[in-house]
C-alpha cells in the first residue's frame, strides 16, 4: 500500500513560498522632480530601502519585481505634510522565502 505524504505538511510548505509584497522609501528635493538622474537616484535608493526592509524580514526581493511611483508636493493623490523633502519614491516589490506570504505593501506602510 502506497502512502500519501503528510498533505498537512506539504500545504504548510506551499503556504511557506507564497510571495509578498514590501514598499522601500526615498524622500527627495521637490526642485529636482524633472532630473532624470536624480529620479534614478532615489528610486536606486527606494529599491535599496526595501531590500533593507526584506532582509530585516528573513525574506529576499524577487529580481526585477520593482515598481516605482513618485509622488510630488503638487500631487493631490496623497497628503504629503510629513513627509521630508516633500518628494516620496516608493518601490514596491515581490519577496520570497519563508514567511514571505504573510507581507502585504498596503496603505502607506508595510502591513
Amino acid at each position: 500500500m502506497l502512502r500519501n505524504p503528510d498533505l498537512h505538511q506539504v500545504s504548510r510548505n506551499i503556504v511557506a513560498m507564497e510571495p509578498g509584497t514590501l514598499f522601500g522609501w526615498a524622500f527627495g528635493d521637490p526642485a529636482r522632480e524633472d532630473d532624470g538622474a536624480y529620479m534614478a537616484g532615489l528610486e536606486k535608493d527606494a529599491l535599496e530601502n526595501a531590500r533593507e526592509t526584506a532582509k530585516a524580514n528573513g525574506v529576499t526581493v524577487v529580481a526585477g519585481s520593482e515598481v516605482f511611483t513618485a509622488l510630488g508636493a503638487n500631487d493631490s493623490r496623497v497628503e504629503l505634510d510629513h513627509a521630508p523633502g516633500k518628494l516620496v519614491v516608493r518601490c514596491t516589490v515581490r519577496v520570497e522565502g519563508q514567511g514571505a506570504g504573510k507581507l502585504h505593501a498596503e496603505g502607506p506602510m508595510n502591513g
